[in-house]
């Protein structure tokens, strides 16, 4: 069930259509960015449209269509971004990661902090924790979100379980039986109703992956 009070707002953009997000606190009015990709300016205009405080940049991973907006969504808002230690030598290598796909991507600022233990990182209201879910890539990461004081989350997943399918396991770091291994005992641990809002694709729900996901069987 979607918390009324959290502002979730989903953009895309060529050539990878990754989702990147606004996430933030109706009360506050403090937010957070996730996953800067190639769509940052949609999501810094649905920032400016929301009057959104943004308190972090969090990444649930370093492959490039997840950070190229980065220095971008920084120099706008001038706020920490964080990434899984695991995943640094990808953000530093965004450079070759875009020459291995034929796209010029340029380097990025350095991440400012890394994740220390499941956290929680706090925006208004609300609290992230951080689950690592590797696989996909060594540093990929669920963000969890929702409030101290109840039980309802909802699930930022990054690339490790999309709506029908998981993350690809032929990039550099990536493993499948790890990536299943993630999902199985980290992302489907969570309630059936619990929300994901994916890296690509739309969102579900656990339940909907739990009983349909044909790669789950």
């Amino acid at each position: 069930m979607a918390d009324s009070r959290m502002i979730i707002e989903t953009r895309a953009g060529p050539p990878f259509f990754k989702n990147g997000y606004v996430v933030g606190c109706v009360e506050t009015r403090e937010g957070l960015l996730i996953d800067p990709g190639d769509e940052v300016d949609e999501l810094l205009a649905a920032v400016r449209s929301h009057s959104l405080d943004i308190r972090y940049i969090l990444l649930t991973h370093a492959h490039l269509d997840h950070i190229t907006g980065v220095g971008r969504a920084k120099a706008a808002l001038n706020v920490p971004v964080g990434l899984h230690e695991a995943d640094n030598f990808l953000y530093r290598a965004v450079v070759q990661q875009g020459i291995a796909f034929g796209i010029p991507v340029e380097a990025q600022p350095p991440v400012d902090f890394f994740y220390e233990g499941e956290g929680p990182l706090r925006f208004g209201r609300y609290s992230v924790w951080i689950r690592h879910t590797p696989g996909h890539c060594p540093g990929g990461v669920c963000l969890v979100v929702g409030r101290d004081e109840e039980t309802e989350r909802t699930l930022f997943p990054g690339d490790t379980l999309f709506a029908g399918s998981i993350g690809r396991t032929d990039l550099p770091g990536g493993d499948g039986a790890t990536l299943l291994r993630s999902i199985r005992e980290v992302l489907l641990a969570f309630p059936d109703d619990t929300v994901l809002h994916s890296g690509h694709g739309p969102a579900t729900t656990i339940g909907q992956e739990r009983r349909g996901n044909v790669f789950l069987r």
